[in-house]
């Protein structure tokens, strides 16, 4: 549903929110290695945060990405719109064109249920609110 550049912004979002709770700030390497992506990729992808003033970097020998109060309160829908737009509330899932309520595509009816569920899920969910759930020790961010 998301692109992998949304998936690995939303896990290093989480990862660094995670790390930044004794006002830590979080290197590329440590990110690219806590979220299992690439490490040149992860690098874009926090700039691109970044210049969206969605999470803080400072730069030098002891810098690094973080996230202070405030920035736990953004939504999963944020960031997915910061990097993949409104696709998530517009696109057809077999990605046609033209598809909608009045010219589906075969799947457009059984999927725009699991559509709004997952809008729903992203808009009603903050960094803060997955912080919790990995806090709890029930859930994981990176597969071991």
């Amino acid at each position: 549903m998301f692109s992998k550049s949304c998936e690995y912004a939303i896990k290093a979002m989480i990862f660094v929110a995670q790390k930044s709770k004794d006002d830590n700030r979080v290197g590329i390497k440590a990110i690219a290695k806590g979220t299992d992506a690439p490490e040149h990729f992860m690098a874009k992808i926090m700039q691109d945060l970044s210049r969206r003033k969605l999470i803080h970097s400072v730069k030098g020998p002891n810098g690094g990405f973080y996230m202070d109060k405030a920035d736990l309160k953004t939504s999963i829908a944020s960031i997915v719109k910061a990097i993949d737009g409104d696709v998530i509330y517009t696109d057809c899932v077999l990605g046609l064109k033209v598809c909608s309520e009045k010219n589906p595509c075969p799947v457009h009816f059984e999927f725009k249920e699991i559509k709004k569920n997952l809008i729903k899920m992203i808009e009603n969910n903050t960094i803060a609110d997955f912080n919790d759930k990995l806090d709890s020790g029930k859930f994981f961010l990176k597969n071991k």
